[in-house]
């Protein structure tokens, strides 16, 4: 099918993408699709790339870094993005900055770069380290496919999550600051 790298480089891409392409700017509108689209990329990915897990050892170990190293940098994402209700709309919408982008572009290049780095720049010490410690290759590529999927899901979950807990737009409205500009004459 697909090499490893080739693998590695097609999910940091799709990951990329989705995430910049639905959460970069400010009143991102925070709907099904926003929350269906990343459940749907990992739908997507997981089958098509990962291996049976490893259950046991050293790559258990490594698969399940990748994990924590998602949940971790869902929640990074997650810090990066402001959620609030629209002042048009009223419904929940978002603000991520480059910030945010500059948070999944290290992190999702960092998961590139390794992957090119095992196949172009110390495949031998990679080998010799995978040797010694029995860790297979295909256990880091599911660490790596499980950060990228972990991260994506962590922060959408977040979202629907903080979208749920606002209150609700009359709350809100109820909350809003008395300035000259909407007092008006009692009638």
């Amino acid at each position: 099918m697909f090499s490893e790298l080739t693998q590695a480089e097609i999910v940091n891409g799709a990951v990329l993408f989705a995430t910049l392409h639905s959460d970069l700017g400010t009143h991102r509108k925070i709907g099904p699709m926003r929350i269906l689209r990343p459940a749907l990329v990992a739908a997507s990915v997981v089958p098509l790339f990962i291996a049976p897990p490893v259950t046991h050892g050293a790559g258990l170990a490594v698969e399940l870094a990748g994990v924590a190293a998602g949940l971790l940098g869902g929640l990074a994402a997650l810090a990066l993005t402001r959620v609030y209700r629209s002042p048009k709309t009223g419904k929940p919408v978002t603000h991520a900055t480059w910030g945010y982008a500059l948070l999944w572009t290290v992190v999702i290049g960092a998961r590139a770069a390794f992957s090119y780095g095992a196949s172009h720049w110390f495949p031998n010490q990679l080998a010799q380290w995978c040797q010694a410690h029995q860790v297979t290759g295909a256990a880091i590529t599911d660490g790596l496919i499980f950060m990228a999927v972990l991260m994506l899901l962590t922060r959408t979950a977040g979202l629907a999550t903080r979208a749920t807990a606002l209150p609700r737009a009359a709350q809100a409205q109820q909350h809003t600051l008395i300035t000259p500009a909407n007092v008006g004459p009692s009638r």
